[in-house]
């Protein structure tokens, strides 16, 4: 299994999927982690989220998921190996340069309506 089958990486924004699927998996791995206690005790259809948010983009920024997953881009080019985790880091850095870094690595759109809301 991979994030994309839990996460919602086809929406705009990504999310978290029922506990019960997650536990789909952590029924066997880490189970026994205290990381995964807590979310092996929730009701199966709580949706978990981390406790503390890791990635927060300024309000003027708009990120989506989903155009990046129809670019084909993995989970782990800005997340890591998030599925070998116990808990969540930040794995890529939050600024314009690192943004633009990867566009113009990959000729992606450079515009500053892609990621800017210029009407606010």
């Amino acid at each position: 299994m991979n994030c994309t089958e839990c996460h919602s990486g086809s929406a705009e924004r990504a999310g978290f999927p029922a506990a019960a699927k997650c536990m789909l998996c952590h029924r066997e791995i880490r189970k026994g982690s205290a990381a995964i206690q807590p979310l092996a005790a929730l009701p199966k259809d709580a949706k978990p989220f981390p406790q503390t948010r890791v990635y927060r983009l300024a309000d003027f920024v708009f990120f989506s998921h989903a155009k990046h997953r129809a670019a084909r881009i993995d989970c782990a080019q800005c997340h890591s190996s998030v599925m070998e985790r116990e808990t969540l880091t930040r794995e890529f850095p939050l600024t314009m340069k690192a943004c633009v870094d990867c566009h113009r690595s990959r000729d992606a759109n450079l515009t500053c309506n892609a990621c800017h809301e210029l009407n606010q």
